[in-house]
């Protein structure tokens, strides 16, 4: 079974989506939010990135739920 991107269901802080993206690649929430704070600061696209992603990224069906 391929894996999918999905909003996160457990990790949740405003839109979920950094929970999401550490649950796809298996690593620390707190890490990819490190990483947009990051991208935040260095030129801002990070806060496009999320905003995109917000509205792209599906909420995790309920038979996924954990």
């Amino acid at each position: 079974m391929a894996k999918k991107l999905y909003k996160s269901s457990i990790d949740k802080k405003l839109c979920v989506v950094c929970g999401g993206i550490a649950e796809y690649f298996d690593i620390d929430s707190t890490i990819v939010r490190l990483a947009l704070v990051a991208f935040c600061l260095l030129g801002g696209s990070g806060i496009l990135a999320y905003i995109i992603a917000a509205l792209v990224m599906p909420d995790r069906p309920d038979d996924f739920n954990q």
